[in-house]
């Protein structure tokens, strides 16, 4: 019932969106069509002044020919440019229907209101789950990043969380790798896990599969990065890819691998995380640059293939309008300081507890909430 829903808002926006279009350019050529007439009288008063000439019949026959011309590519360039409007918005709603999944979620448990993305500050999860060695089913989260958004001077902060750290897993009532979550419970209790560490509202997640992450980077033609020094690494199939310290553009599988890559970095999960939030940057300049139009239909359908998300396509529209003029210059990358520890014989990552204070404070502040911690709990 709510992709029901979901369609006919967007059906509704479409009609409109199109309705607005047409109306503008049927104007335009009215518009032209009266000048074209007003230009006929002119001619029409001369002439009752001075006789034509066989010179000016020819004249004649070519104006009229000319502004027919021009009336046939007005009306050919509405069918075409308004047909290709109407296709790519089906395209986006038949990817967004098959993405699209709630969790049985309207909103956080820590908000009293549902969030408005056109006005509100809100806060989305993206997870990059490793579901290769479980056979699809709920695998680790290899990279987790949150990411809160404010309208007022659009603006981002991101966040990486070491897929190694150490936290109360919610709804196990056990402590584990916060990686973990996702295996116990999937993306709800990932979700879940994440706002009591952080002790904020996710409003909206996208989870993404390793697959999914390569075909989307090579569908908006690769991404940019600062390698920050020589090194290789190895890839899933067994492949060997060699990174040269300075600028490198990288295709979807060498931008895997250089975002999985920990053990040869001096910085560990915190160089990882930077390289993460790099890719990131870099695919958000790659999406609201003009020249993704021309794959928008791979896209859209790579989405509702191997994307989930509770983004609907309302939300998408207004996100696009609103955010208009936003690339990775207005992003914020924020570090949360982990220590190396071990906890039941396994290495783990443990919060200092400093820098999480300041991080909670810094993403409430960035959501405008109460600096307070939150009266609602996840915690079940």
């Amino acid at each position: 019932m709510k992709q029901d829903k979901n369609f006919n808002i967007a059906k509704s926006f479409i009609i409109k969106l199109c309705s607005t279009y047409c109306r503008f350019l049927i104007k335009y050529i009215l518009q032209v069509i009266k000048v074209s007439k007003k230009v006929k009288h002119f001619i029409t008063i001369l002439r009752s002044n001075f006789a034509m000439n066989r010179t000016e019949k020819i004249k004649k026959r070519k104006r009229k020919k000319l502004r027919k011309s021009i009336i046939f590519f007005l009306l050919f360039l509405l069918l075409v440019v308004g047909g290709s409007v109407i296709y790519f918005t089906v395209q986006t709603i038949n990817a967004a229907n098959k993405a699209y999944n709630d969790l049985g979620r309207e909103k956080s448990n820590l908000r009293e209101e549902t969030v408005s993305v056109k006005k509100d500050p809100f806060s989305v999860l993206l997870m990059g789950v490793e579901d290769y060695s479980t056979g699809g089913k709920n695998g680790r989260t290899d990279a987790l990043l949150v990411a809160t958004l404010n309208p007022e001077d659009q603006t981002m902060k991101l966040l990486s969380i070491p897929r190694d750290t150490l936290v109360e897993i919610v709804g196990e009532h056990t402590k584990d790798k916060i990686t973990h979550a996702h295996v116990f419970g999937g993306n709800k209790m990932t979700i879940e896990t994440v706002e009591n560490l952080l002790d904020i509202p996710i409003d909206y997640y996208v989870s993404v599969d390793f697959d999914a992450f390569v075909n989307i980077i090579d569908i908006l033609g690769g991404v940019e990065v600062n390698v920050p020094f020589d090194f290789t690494q190895d890839t899933l199939d067994g492949k060997i890819f060699k990174f040269s310290e300075g600028p490198m553009e990288l295709d979807g599988e060498h931008a895997l691998a250089y975002a999985r890559m920990r053990k040869q970095d001096p910085l560990g999960d915190i160089g990882r995380n930077q390289r993460q939030q790099e890719i990131i940057k870099g695919i958000i300049d790659k999406i609201t640059s003009i020249k993704t139009v021309t794959s928008f239909d791979d896209l859209a359908t790579e989405i509702g293939e191997n994307v989930e998300t509770n983004f609907k396509v309302t939300h998408g529209l207004t996100l696009f309008k609103k955010y208009s003029n936003f690339s990775s210059n207005s992003i914020d990358q924020i570090e949360l300081k982990t220590i190396s520890d071990r906890y039941k014989g396994a290495s783990v990552q443990v919060v200092d507890e400093d820098s999480l204070a300041e991080t909670q404070a810094t993403l409430k502040e960035h959501l405008q909430l109460d600096s307070s911690p939150a009266t609602a709990s996840t915690q079940k």
